[in-house]
């Protein structure tokens, strides 16, 4: 068993508080039984932006933010001209491979939890990359068994016109892929119309144990409706996961909209459920924590940071 570092600079981190987690009802729970809230970011494309995942920059971002947990977006397609896992050939693959687990080797190192993203979107039916999903989880699971901060997200945001019953079909050849190697993580599946439909999932939820399922917003575009949604799916018993927000709009781009992004944060406290912001980049976009003119990838100062990093620490506290 890899040992995640329990205590730093004095301190419990959140694997020192938390350890191996399951799911209870509809909530992420910790080994003692009490509900874990984890808080994070996300990285953007591994395979577009990969200079971030270094030792010393999640270690700085994590002190920083006060994280407890990192996502690793690894897109399973092409994507801004820059092809996925499942469109790669072997030495991208491998490549793929080794920076998920050096990250998560730092994250273990640092205490927190890291999410193993299968990074779906222009291929927005999870089914028409199956095969290669399956390849990668028997690739990778072996690898990271022995990690027990680590969270695996199978399809993250099936989208046009993909229902719940052609996710359930995925779902149901990628988890017994995944627990024949590694019995008793946590899975996150992803929900119709771009992870918003938790409704859909509650209505008909997956046979498994260790399940949650995502539902992403992009505040300054779901509102009311969208929490509303979120709402009824945990009152009828579903576990919801927040993997995946942003504080503009659905585009990353837009305007900030501290107003309805701060209703959305308070709801997420109030039931104790778990998110994760977007993301981790320079790029030339609001959702962007780093401004497009940083090139650094450790050593950052205030002025490194774009209006959605400088907004980071409070959404973390």
């Amino acid at each position: 068993m890899q040992t995640c570092t329990a205590e730093r600079n004095g301190q419990l981190t959140p694997f020192g508080k938390h350890g191996k987690l399951h799911i209870e009802g509809t909530a992420l729970t910790n080994e003692h039984g009490q509900i874990c809230q984890l808080k994070g970011i996300s990285t953007h494309n591994l395979s577009l932006y990969p200079e971030y995942i270094t030792q010393s920059c999640i270690t700085e971002l994590t002190d920083r933010f006060d994280l407890s947990a990192f996502r690793l977006a690894m897109y399973s397609a092409e994507a801004d001209d820059v092809k996925g896992y499942a469109d790669s050939d072997d030495t991208h693959r491998k490549e793929l491979e080794e920076l998920i687990l050096s990250a998560v080797d730092v994250c273990a190192k640092l205490g927190i939890y890291v999410l193993v993203d299968w990074h779906i979107l222009l291929d927005y039916d999870p089914n028409m990359h199956k095969d290669a999903a399956i390849t990668f989880f028997k690739s990778i699971c072996p690898k990271l068994k022995s990690y027990d901060n680590v969270i695996y997200e199978i399809c993250n945001e099936p989208n046009m016109d993909t229902t719940w019953a052609q996710i359930t079909t995925y779902a149901n050849e990628v988890i017994p892929a995944i627990r024949a190697i590694d019995p008793d993580k946590v899975i996150l599946v992803g929900t119709p119309v771009w992870s918003q439909r938790v409704d859909e999932a509650a209505k008909a939820p997956l046979s498994y144990p260790n399940l949650a399922y995502t539902l992403h917003f992009y505040a300054d575009t779901h509102r009311d409706e969208l929490r509303q949604i979120m709402t009824d799916a945990i009152a009828n018993g579903l576990p919801v996961f927040v993997s995946e927000f942003g504080i503009c709009d659905a585009s990353g781009n837009g305007p900030v909209n501290d107003e309805q992004t701060n209703l959305w944060i308070d709801l997420l406290n109030r039931y104790q459920i778990s998110y994760i912001l977007w993301n981790l980049s320079n790029k030339n976009e609001t959702s962007a924590i780093l401004a497009p003119i940083c090139d650094k990838i450790k050593g950052f100062e205030d002025s490194d940071f774009s209006e959605c990093g400088k907004r980071v620490r409070g959404y973390m506290q």
